[in-house]
């Protein structure tokens, strides 16, 4: 590994593994992105958009970043911020997972809080509203506005090249939808470098990307909730399929995932897992499917992995567990390379 400097050095390269496999060939990859500084995706669109509004003249020396966050493009922020030497206000609310809220704070992150303590509603419009009036008021300062900012994508042209300097091609590109950066930042990429994917984008039921009724929903950093606004990152003429997942399957997967392999993903990425285990036989033989894993489970050890939080909330639910885990050991990799080994 190289020696470097920075932590942002640090961003990219993230693992493939693979998780399922069919007897006709298909395979389903997860591009790991909780090997990034700070556990997460978004510290690649955190980069490129201060690096873009420094280029832009938007960010001046010594200037002060705001944005409206439920956790991972804060966490990117402030690490890009601290080593650029910006000043970093996130504004969230109390549906934010506890410890991203300390971690950002831990990196001089100023804190401005939507809503009162014990309130644990999602407050997207009410932050995005409250980080622009902030910036406006403020001469030195920048609202990176991660929902309708072009790099945002753009900082995940990278994860397109990895994947490609690892497998031929990506056939489906299967993954949860929140700004939309990461989905279609990479099939932009891809379509770029002559190997467009097929594109199904993943949202949690409730959330209004894809049209049907809204309403509340727990996954975290992932969909667009009721009121607010559907950002220009969300490519809908890069679009081939959008799916909904609820939180109980989404959950039920990302635990079982960590029963069978050890392995700790989030609440979002377990949609999309669950999404893609579904179906995965209905794909044509031999396809590449990818789902890229905007970050692990570590930091919802307090809520996706307590049995307590889940069962409060009705999510617990040890049937959908049992579902996933039997899908999960019928397309095991390992299962497939055994019986390849004993027909040998």
């Amino acid at each position: 590994m190289a020696l470097v400097t920075r932590v942002t050095d640090l961003i990219g390269r993230t693992p493939l593994f693979e998780l399922a496999v069919t007897d006709t060939g298909t395979r389903l990859l997860l591009k790991l992105e909780q090997f990034n500084p700070t556990g997460a995706a978004k510290i690649r669109m955190a980069r490129s958009m201060v690096l873009d509004a420094e280029r832009r003249g938007l960010l001046r020396d010594g200037g002060h970043i705001i944005e409206s966050t439920s956790g991972n493009t804060g966490l990117g922020l402030a690490v890009v911020a601290a080593e650029r030497g910006y000043r970093f206000t996130a504004v969230v609310d109390n549906h934010a997972c506890k410890d991203k809220l300390r971690a950002m704070r831990a990196m001089g992150t100023d804190l401005v809080f939507v809503a009162d303590d014990g309130d644990g509603e999602l407050a997207t419009s009410a932050r995005e509203d409250l980080a622009e009036a902030m910036a406006a008021a403020r001469d030195d300062a920048f609202f990176t506005e991660q929902h309708n900012n072009n790099a945002n994508a753009v900082g995940y042209y990278a994860v397109a090249e990895e994947l490609l300097d690892e497998v031929e091609r990506v056939d489906i590109l299967l993954s949860a939808v929140g700004t939309g950066g990461s989905l279609f930042g990479t099939a932009t990429r891809l379509r770029e470098l002559g190997k467009p994917a097929r594109v199904i984008g993943v949202e949690p039921v409730g959330s209004i990307a894809f049209g049907g009724p809204g309403g509340p929903y727990w996954q975290s950093g992932t969909g667009t909730p009721p009121g607010a606004t559907i950002g220009t990152a969300v490519d809908y003429s890069l679009l081939d399929e959008g799916v909904k997942v609820g939180d109980v399957d989404a959950f039920a997967t990302a635990r079982a995932v960590a029963r069978t392999h050890g392995l700790l993903l989030g609440g979002s990425a377990g949609g999309s897992v669950h999404n893609a285990l579904a179906r995965l036989e209905e794909f044509p033989a031999g396809s590449t499917v990818v789902t890229i894993v905007c970050d692990g489970g570590e930091k919802y050890l307090d809520t996706v992995f307590d049995d307590d939080w889940m069962s409060a909330r009705d999510l617990l639910d040890p049937a959908a567990e049992c579902e996933v885990t039997t899908l999960l050991r019928r397309y095991s990799p390992l299962r497939h390379h055994d019986e390849l080994m004993e027909v040998r």
